[in-house]
């Protein structure tokens, strides 16, 4: 769980400062990188890691609705970004829970042009957007059709 937490510490304050100021990342940080919601998470099994070496590298968190998955977090810590491990996350999601998905859903900030990116290189597309949580930025929807 300690290394689950740290995903988040080690990656959210270099993303979202730029984009929505320390105040969001601090809010963040509490709200949905706390030890006992992440222990909740992986408890429920809907948390996926990578590693190196025997060090947590990068974490996915999902969960379902429906026929849908909704991945709320998928972030690698910074010296493994450009490794692979977030393209071996989203295949282990994919893979996994959503095998028998008719989609995957997620979110990200508006201004996060690397995650944007990053999802339309694996195909997802932009469905919508809503106004942001805890003051930030909107959050940006976007969608994998999967085969059935």
């Amino acid at each position: 769980m300690d290394a689950v937490v740290a995903v988040g510490h080690a990656t959210w304050p270099a993303v979202y400062t730029p984009i929505a100021g320390e105040e969001y990342v601090r809010r963040g940080l509490a709200e949905w990188w706390s030890p006992e919601g992440t222990a909740q998470a992986i408890a429920a099994g809907r948390v996926l890691v990578s590693e190196s070496d025997g060090h947590v590298t990068g974490v996915a968190t999902y969960s379902l609705d429906g026929d849908v998955v909704d991945l709320w977090k998928l972030y690698v810590v910074p010296s493994a970004q450009g490794t692979g491990a977030g393209a071996a996350l989203l295949d282990a999601v994919v893979s996994g829970p959503g095998a028998g998905a008719s989609a995957i859903r997620l979110a990200h900030l508006a201004g996060n042009d690397r995650a944007r990116a990053f999802y339309e290189h694996h195909g997802f597309s932009e469905t919508h957007r809503t106004a942001g949580e805890l003051g930030g930025p909107d959050s940006v929807w976007m969608r994998l059709p999967l085969r059935k």
